[in-house]
């Protein structure tokens, strides 16, 4: 009885030494970074276990058996998502997987600027070397854009909201227009709902047409509301807008920067110095602000505005006003 004990005691001790062994081992595996500092790409279908056995063949983990350990004590690891993942030389096996199961994937960005035409949009999505590219900008016009049209508008301009966007690797250029698009559709709504009374606008559209006008005449924000008002005036008297942004617009993507005296008589359709009312399109993207401003013109009597040289203008109730602004901030230069 003695020895039975005596070779039982000698068991326990041996089991305990090796399980002490074994979690010692497991410890400094848990404990133990893994090195990577890289960015990590989980790809769709990879499994936590297969991610072990990849950082296994890699020499990133010594045990592999450790791993599956930790796989069966710590089940909630074995979520990863698929993504691209920035990891850092101090990270551990948890540390990481950690991350992965929360889906902390690495956000890239893009930016639409507000006042940008379609050419510009593009170009910037073309430049982000981030975003899956599948637009042809050559044929940009020649697009199926059905999916992103307004009121069955399939001219793409100014269909897309001026902002900052964020995406994730694989993301494509059209899925940032979507989102940009879907985005303008709900500011548009917000701000059509709480528009200003008697607006010569029959839809959100037109407005928009308007802001984006609004939004190449000033970059001084405090007066957009105010050439929101001149214009809004001009329409309800039925007279022209006479903004040179709408002629410039019509001779994209060729102008050379200088407006002649052709280009004002210029017929093309967006030209307001020839055609009465809004043009047929936006002319550019747009953020809340200058669709706000188009939807809340201010009050007032002034027709007209001239460039001060400063960036803001000089506004002015009559002709003969508009043209002393004129001879003393255009002509002098």
């Amino acid at each position: 009885m003695k020895k039975f004990l005596l070779f039982l005691l000698v068991v326990v001790i041996a089991f305990a030494g090796v399980t002490a062994y074994l979690w010692h081992g497991f410890q400094g595996f848990v404990d133990k970074p893994l090195g990577l500092q890289q960015e990590l790409e989980v790809k769709k279908g990879q499994s936590a276990f297969g991610l072990g056995q990849q950082w296994y063949d890699e020499g990133r983990i010594d045990n592999y058996y450790y791993y599956q350990i930790l796989m069966r004590l710590k089940p909630e690891l074995r979520d990863i998502k698929a993504g691209n993942y920035a990891v850092t030389s101090d990270m551990t096996a948890v540390d990481i997987l950690q991350k992965l199961v929360a889906g902390d994937v690495i956000s890239y960005q893009v930016t639409l600027v507000e006042g940008a035409n379609i050419y510009e949009v593009l170009a910037a999505l073309a430049k982000n070397k981030d975003l899956v590219q599948t637009i042809d900008g050559k044929q940009v016009f020649a697009q199926d854009w059905h999916q992103l049209s307004f009121t069955g508008n399939d001219y793409p301009e100014g269909l897309f909201f001026a902002d900052t966007y964020q995406f994730t690797k694989g993301d494509t250029d059209i899925d940032i227009l979507k989102r940009a698009h879907e985005r303008l559709n709900r500011v548009l709504e917000e701000e059509w709902a709480k528009r200003a009374d008697g607006l010569p606008y029959e839809e959100p559209y037109e407005a928009l047409i308007m802001a984006s006008i609004i939004e190449k005449e000033t970059a001084v924000p405090s007066e957009r509301s105010q050439i929101s008002g001149v214009f809004v005036r001009r329409l309800e008297r039925g007279m022209l807008l006479q903004t040179d942004p709408t002629i410039i617009y019509g001779l994209l993507p060729d102008f050379d920067g200088n407006i002649r005296r052709r280009d004002i008589r210029n017929p093309h359709q967006w030209n307001t110095y020839v055609h009465k009312g809004l043009p047929p399109t936006p002319i550019a993207i747009v953020g809340r602000d200058a669709i706000h401003a188009a939807m809340n013109p201010a009050d007032g009597e002034t027709l007209y505005f001239v460039a001060k040289g400063d960036g803001s203008h000089y506004f002015s109730k009559t002709l003969a006003e508009h043209n002393r602004a004129v001879r003393k901030y255009q002509l002098k230069r």
